[in-house]
């Protein structure tokens, strides 16, 4: 249950002041439908996190452990100085009226968002370190919801009270840690 519970832990933290947190308080201020987007972003997270964690887990068949180790500790490190950097949405990603609804809308808008996204690149890593693969898939997509489920139900009323700097200060420390264990554990 490990690669379950780190994985959940690591994008929920990592997701904090993420783009697609900013992406979910678009949508529920725009739809309005909390349930809807909710599901929306598990549909979403699920489908995309299950093809970075088989990248992940398909890359790692390719190197020796220690080489693997050294790759995993890397991105790590990688992501957690990339959580320091505050995400911010252009104009153009925010999402388009859609007749859709607020389900499909969301689906579409969070599995695109999330494509090269910090939560989605650790995924792969998590997938690299960590098996079975569906405790990682289930953990990561369990953290994405964690993180970006309140900001949905909640709305946009509280968003300017978040402490998104001490979350990401947070996150890069969690994401090295992970570093550090990795390095002085290994992989098995």
């Amino acid at each position: 249950m490990d690669a379950f519970f780190i994985s959940s832990a690591a994008v929920a933290i990592a997701e904090i002041g993420d783009k697609t947190m900013l992406l979910a308080l678009l949508l529920a201020a725009r739809y309005r439908r909390p349930w809807a987007i909710v599901a929306g972003i598990a549909v979403a997270t699920l489908a995309n996190h299950a093809l970075a964690a088989w990248a992940g887990a398909w890359v790692a068949s390719f190197f020796s452990p220690e080489v693997l180790k050294w790759i995993v500790v890397a991105c790590f490190a990688g992501v957690a100085l990339w959580t320091l950097v505050p995400d911010k949405m252009d104009e153009d990603e925010a999402p388009k009226p859609s007749h859709f609804g607020a389900f499909l809308a969301t689906t579409l808008a969070f599995f695109v968002v999330e494509i090269g996204d910090k939560t989605q690149i650790a995924t792969v890593v998590l997938a690299a370190k960590y098996s079975p693969l569906w405790q990682v898939i289930a953990g990561t997509s369990l953290g994405m919801l964690l993180a970006n489920g309140p900001v949905v139900v909640l709305g946009h009323r509280y968003s300017d009270r978040l402490p998104l700097k001490a979350a990401r200060y947070s996150a890069a420390i969690v994401f090295l840690l992970l570093a550090v264990w990795v390095a002085a554990k290994g992989l098995g």
